[in-house]
């Protein structure tokens, strides 16, 4: 198990019955590789909300709005819009040559987004993340894996506007999978 998912698991329990994903036919699919911690944080607790807050997308998900495959494209159309119609900026990050988006994760009751900054010479290991506030033209920058992003914010570690709201004692940390919210 990945580092960051098992000590993921220390804070948070996840669901008794693991669904391993078809990880070549997903990647294959959106056209790209993903993170390893990423997959693994999938196969061990499905899509999901952690603390009724951060909404990890999962490829095939009956829903649509919580499906990684539907959300790629919808984000990527929706931000493409907002940008050339202007007049809010692009993130400074995405002006490397090659640099793009993939989103992994929804934000509850706020339409914001945290997304994967992916690079042409960069491989799914090292990708970082940019939150986005989805209702104004905030962005926020962390230079961490995905799911080390999770954990340091469930923990405190890692502060973000864009996720304020979220408890930071131990003791109330919650996950509730897609199958028993969306029924499966």
């Amino acid at each position: 198990m990945h580092p960051d998912v098992e000590q993921l698991t220390r804070i948070v329990p996840p669901p008794a019955d693991r669904r391993p994903r078809a990880w070549t036919d997903v990647e294959a699919r959106l056209g790209t590789a993903l993170p390893e911690d990423f997959k693994d944080l999938v196969d061990t607790y499905g899509g999901g909300v952690f603390d009724e807050t951060i909404w990890i997308l999962e490829p095939d998900c009956a829903d649509p709005d919580y499906d990684l495959l539907a959300m790629k494209q919808e984000r990527a159309e929706v931000l493409a819009r907002l940008w050339e119609i202007g007049p809010e900026p692009r993130p400074e990050q995405l002006e490397a040559d090659g640099a793009g988006l993939l989103p992994f994760a929804y934000i509850e009751g706020t339409g914001a987004y945290l997304y994967w900054l992916t690079g042409k010479d960069v491989r799914p290991e090292d990708w970082t993340v940019l939150a986005n506030a989805g209702r104004g033209p905030e962005w926020e920058y962390h230079p961490v894996p995905s799911t080390r992003f999770v954990l340091s914010v469930l923990t405190g570690e890692i502060h973000s506007d864009i996720l304020d709201n979220l408890p930071v004692d131990d003791e109330d940390h919650s996950f509730d999978p897609n199958d028993e919210i969306l029924g499966g």
